[in-house]
């Protein structure tokens, strides 16, 4: 009797980062034999890949956790990971609180997971937290998606936001070659993706820690002179590219996201808060003014770009005044999307530990207000679409409504129109918008799709 091919499950918490990692971490655990499942249950092999930049979504973790450490006891042939940013916080703490774990692993070490999984196997408990050299990714990604892919240009940060975990946990800035870069890419044209976005923690960052100089006394290798390498990768039509930081962001930059056609014109460039005082406190390096700045020249080039970004409320002393300029920049930028958050200490970094912290009622009111005037401006930013034609990008059929498909006009606003997944999936349809809401759109295809033609 031939025996069943063991099954595998990953969890997802956090970031587009963790993500693309899941996505790598897949593509291995299938190259060793094993098969996907979609029920955590069944899995032989089962993966939380996690995320501690707030404490509720680490709280989360050691629930689900808590549930399969139990079922572990009844299946011994289990094998529990946790990976990503709460199993580089935590380390060999993480075994004194679960001791059914066999693996645990920082995001430095995703590429090595078949290296670590084959000392699980061989009857040890493996901890690596240990900084590393990232390993040039060479594995195939088992991908989420058939039309849109992440491709990591850049892994760490040097950062030292006071609030932010990201540098302790997932180390300093590696770059990864142009070459290689432009290599994957090329090989998702191959495959028939559509859209890439370029990923890293703070992506402006790029190439500091390449070789080379120009003689202008500039890095050889920038964000903006990666994007005039692969901005015409074959079959890629589109390209995204976040996180940005105000920090580094140049008009050099946005003027090739305006001179490449394929460079879609959506911008996410974290402010976290809209008053200097706090932006110093949280040591981020530029002023609300530069903030201003930036987006003033993003839409001097392309008056139509959207603008999403994220933002902090509730941060160590942060006054009600100091809350109403966040408000005040909000309402006079008017975002097309925001992620906000209240403010949550994080193991570890300099502001966690300050005397001066909000209460949890403040810190609720306060999102409160903000998701509000969010709302609003996402819904008046979004009338400019209605009534126009729109490129949308056909990734899915629409979970609610299966007479329906759904994608991504090049702004990145999500769009839902009538149509066949079968046929349209993949395809860039002409999209005549008929109903606006402040987060997505509903429109009619104008236009029969064009078959992609792959070499």
């Amino acid at each position: 009797m031939t025996a069943l091919p063991r099954r595998y499950h990953i969890t997802t918490f956090g970031c587009q980062m963790n993500k693309a990692d899941s996505e790598r971490m897949a593509g291995i655990l299938e190259d060793m034999g094993l098969e996907w499942s979609a029920d955590p249950n069944q899995a032989d092999v089962l993966l939380y890949n996690t995320c501690t930049i707030r404490d509720n979504a680490e709280q989360k973790v050691y629930s689900y956790l808590g549930r399969q450490a139990k079922r572990k006891h009844e299946q011994l042939g289990l094998t529990l990971v946790v990976a990503g940013c709460v199993a580089q916080q935590e380390g060999d703490a993480l075994l004194r609180r679960v001791p059914e774990l066999d693996l645990v692993m920082g995001p430095q070490h995703a590429n090595q997971l078949q290296n670590l999984l084959e000392q699980v196997f061989e009857g040890n408990q493996v901890v690596a937290t240990e900084p590393i050299h990232i390993i040039e990714d060479i594995t195939k990604p088992r991908r989420d998606s058939q039309v849109t892919a992440w491709v990591n240009v850049i892994y760490g940060c040097n950062e030292r936001c006071t609030y932010c975990v990201v540098p302790n946990v997932r180390g300093t800035e590696q770059s990864r070659t142009p070459s290689a870069i432009r290599a994957e890419m090329e090989e998702l044209g191959r495959q028939g993706y559509r859209e890439v976005t370029l990923l890293g923690q703070n992506i402006d960052a790029y190439g500091r820690d390449l070789p080379g100089i120009t003689p202008e006394g500039r890095h050889q290798h920038t964000f903006t002179d990666l994007l005039y390498f692969v901005h015409d990768t074959p079959n890629i039509e589109r390209i995204r590219f976040a996180t940005s930081h105000p920090r580094y962001f140049t008009e050099r930059l946005i003027q090739a996201c305006a001179k490449l056609p394929n460079l879609c014109e959506h911008f996410h460039i974290p402010f976290q808060s809209g008053d200097n005082d706090i932006l110093k406190a949280m040591s981020r390096g530029y002023t609300h003014e530069k903030y201003r700045r930036i987006i003033n020249t993003i839409r001097d080039y392309m008056p139509d770009a959207a603008i999403s970004a994220d933002a902090i409320v509730g941060f160590p002393g942060e006054t009600e005044d100091q809350f109403q300029n966040t408000l005040k920049l909000v309402e006079e930028i008017g975002f097309d999307q925001l992620n906000t958050a209240a403010y949550s200490p994080r193991p570890g970094t300099p502001a966690a530990v300050w005397r001066n912290q909000l209460s949890e009622e403040v810190k609720r009111d306060r999102l409160q207000r903000l998701n509000h005037l969010v709302a609003i401006k996402a819904a008046e930013r979004s009338q400019r679409y209605q009534g126009r034609i729109e490129s949308v990008l056909v990734e899915d059929q629409n979970p609610k409504d299966p007479t329906q498909v759904m994608g991504r006009t090049r702004s990145n606003r999500l769009t839902f129109f009538p149509g066949d997944i079968t046929r349209l999936k993949g395809q860039i349809i002409s999209v005549k918008i008929t109903d606006v809401r402040a987060f997505s759109l509903t429109g009619e295809a104008v236009q029969s799709p064009v078959p992609v033609v792959c070499p």
